[in-house]
């Protein structure tokens, strides 16, 4: 080798040992074979798995993109994630499985990485809906004559169904998210800018992610605190506008573990409200309670959508509901995938299992100049169960818990449990 060529590989497998995983063995291995059991099924030699979710799902390695490609190649026999050598030995330590790590001194050293993982397969399982047209023609040119099958759909399928340890973690984290709704209420005063309410629940979160998981890494953690028209918009990003009297307020706290991601979300006001406001809000609130009753195995999502737009209707604020009414948790975050195929949407046909994870989220928006002008949004997360659900939000939601005084209201949020409302205000157990 010529002095100034460098190799296309480089192994960092032993740099470091592998920390504590997020899950036992026993859970990572089930996931794999799940994708072999429909590999197999499917005559499919191997799967080269390229999405942030899949990858991680499945390894327990979450990469940072950074314009690199990267990859998790599941054969029938070996499981082994392809990184970029900037990231050094993390990847290989988190990764179940085996790690191969490529330079980036030429752009073929991914595809030579991949290739030496895949000698003499002849169908591919990629997923369809991650790869871009770049990349398909770079991996047709890299595998001539092979057939690529689309593996999206079936592992998205297979990620739908919770296993009792996903569903563990899941629990701890809603713990968590309800410590985060209780420091934006404990941060929350006329006068006080949307950030400065939205770092004191974020850093909230991560110091209480830190004791829980000390073995685990500490990212994207974040929380969306809006308030006045800014809450129109279930994703509106922070800004630096000040809390005044009488706003409508959207609480939105987001711990991330592992690639794992659950959400508390709560209307609040400062100090007061009007009574179109509470009106709205109240109904709003019924709509969330109705939608939980819903969330029961046997249930389309559909269904479950038609149902709560006829109440919507009832009360003429149908046309004033921006999105669905929840979706699936699990491995998902903002700026990559969730399983589109369990969403509470009139176009989802999807029964409802045991095991499945959904949230209901009902949200009208009413538009500046009108009465009671904001957006109202509830979450909470739903376990469904063989006979029915459990619901693993613990904060409470509505005008008696949520007028928020100066000083942080009347809410002791993190020690209280689940709580439902009746028509009327009233919370029953």
């Amino acid at each position: 080798m010529a002095a100034l060529e460098r190799p296309a590989l480089v192994d960092y497998r032993n740099n470091g040992k592998k920390p504590k995983p997020t899950f036992s063995a026993a859970e990572m291995q089930r996931r794999q074979d799940a994708i072999r059991g429909w590999m197999s099924k499917a005559k499919v030699d191997a799967c080269l798995f390229t999405s942030y979710h899949n990858i991680n799902y499945l390894s327990d390695f979450l990469y940072c993109y950074f314009g690199r490609k990267y990859g998790l190649l599941i054969t029938h026999d070996k499981a082994t994630s392809v990184t970029a050598a900037i990231d050094g030995g993390q990847p290989a330590r988190r990764t179940y499985g085996d790690n191969v790590t490529y330079t980036d001194w030429s752009k073929e050293n991914y595809f030579t990485a991949v290739k030496g993982l895949m000698k003499g397969a002849r169908r591919i399982g990629i997923e369809f809906d991650h790869v871009n047209l770049d990349f398909r023609a770079q991996l047709a040119e890299a595998f001539p004559g092979v057939e690529f099958v689309d593996a999206a759909a079936p592992s998205m399928r297979l990620r739908m169904i919770k296993s009792a340890e996903e569903i563990k973690h899941i629990t701890k984290m809603t713990r968590i998210a309800d410590l985060g709704g209780a420091a934006v209420v404990e941060a929350t005063a006329v006068g006080v800018p949307e950030h400065e309410v939205a770092l004191h629940a974020t850093q909230t979160m991560v110091r209480e992610i830190a004791k829980v998981w000390p073995n685990g890494e500490l990212m994207d953690t974040w929380t969306w605190f809006q308030s006045g028209v800014n809450t129109d918009g279930a994703h509106n990003p922070v800004t630096s506008r000040k809390i005044r009297r009488g706003d409508i307020l959207s609480l939105n706290c987001f711990p991330m573990v592992a690639g794992y991601y659950v959400a508390l979300e709560r209307t609040l006001f400062a100090e007061t409200a009007s009574k179109e406001h509470i009106r709205l809000w109240e109904i709003n609130c019924h709509i969330h309670d109705e939608g939980k009753k819903l969330l029961v195995p046997g249930n389309k999502c559909s269904d479950v959508a038609k149902a709560l737009n006829q109440i919507y209707a009832e009360h003429d604020l149908l046309k004033y509901r921006t999105f669905g009414y929840g979706h699936s948790f699990g491995v998902l975050c903002h700026y990559y995938g969730r399983e589109g195929g369990l969403e509470l949407r009139e176009d989802c046909d999807t029964v409802l299992e045991p095991g499945m994870v959904v949230s209901m989220e009902p949200m009208i928006m009413i538009p500046e100049g009108q009465k009671g002008a904001g957006g109202y949004r509830e979450h909470d997360i739903l376990v469904i169960t063989e006979k029915g659900n459990r619901n693993i939000t613990g904060f409470p939601y509505g005008p008696e818990h949520l007028i928020v005084k100066a000083g942080g209201g009347k809410t002791s949020a993190a020690k209280k449990k689940p709580a439902a409302r009746k028509k009327g205000g009233k919370k029953r157990r």
